[in-house]
């Protein structure tokens, strides 16, 4: 079959999060690199159509062609590894502990926002023709996504930072769906049927992404946004990882382990 159920893909969840804990800091780090500069091309990609179109929403439904890529080449969001590897601990995993899970999540951190910032610099020479124009139609726009989604929250007070992480909080409950979606089918086309719905969703929705924004913001300042490195850490990045990682773990995570790994017994037939 090439469906699994429910009960072998959580399993299959908690064998991933394990697999991902013993893999070495050399190649967590590198998969995480790329990962992060995959999904700021497709971010560019969206932008880029939803400018050439005026439609956003044609943007949002191709902008998953980024995750499917990454996620077929095997390489780790930050988003992802929230959700898998706290499973290994709480399966009682041998050798998982809380400090590994805390490191793995500091390279994969690194990894994709050093992939992010790559692309953004690569980005900016394309849009400015190595700096010797103002940004092109599209660098505007993004330098524009910078400075609404960090002043422009900061503007509500408490009000705004709520806001933001709650978005974070939807958003890796959509893409945590992406993430196991893909463990759903063992063809290729089943993974990507299965990942593209729930992030076309995020996308559209306009919700957080922390990935994504590590190279939405750099970019932003690089061509002349009007929000400062404080404004994108407090008022964007920061709320934007912890809603991720509350929204991953508790929305998707631990309800699919919980119910179907460590399943409650099963009522008699009367």
């Amino acid at each position: 079959m090439s469906y699994l159920l429910p009960s072998e893909f959580a399993t299959k969840m908690v064998d991933a999060g394990e697999a991902k804990l013993y893999m070495s800091t050399r190649d967590a780090l590198i998969r995480a690199y790329m990962a992060g500069a995959i999904l700021a091309i497709a971010a560019v990609f969206a932008v880029t159509i939803s400018v050439q179109t005026g439609y956003p929403i044609v943007g949002a439904a191709l902008f998953p062609v980024g995750f499917c890529i990454l996620y077929l080449m095997g390489f780790d969001l930050l988003t992802g590894v929230f959700v898998l590897t706290p499973l290994a601990r709480f399966d009682r995993r041998p050798g998982i502990t809380w400090p590994r899970i805390l490191k793995h999540w500091g390279v994969v951190f690194c990894g994709n926002f050093a992939g992010a910032l790559t692309v953004a610099f690569l980005m900016a020479i394309v849009f400015t023709y190595g700096f010797s124009t103002e940004p092109d139609k599209v660098g505007q726009i993004i330098g524009e996504i910078g400075e609404g989604r960090t002043v422009g929250y900061k503007e509500y007070g408490a009000g705004g930072m709520a806001t933001i992480f709650i978005r974070g909080i939807l958003c890796n409950w959509m893409v945590s769906l992406g993430v196991v979606g893909a463990m759903i089918s063992t063809t290729v086309s089943g993974k990507v049927i299965a990942m593209w719905m729930p992030i076309m969703l995020f996308f559209a929705m306009g919700f957080e992404h922390s990935v994504v924004n590590m190279f939405l913001f750099p970019s932003g300042l690089i061509l002349g946004g009007n929000f400062s490195i404080m404004d994108y850490l407090i008022w964007n990045e920061i709320p934007v990882v912890l809603g991720n990682l509350i929204g991953g773990l508790a929305l998707t995570g631990l309800t699919l382990y919980s119910t179907h790994v460590r399943t409650a017994p099963q009522r008699a037939l009367s």
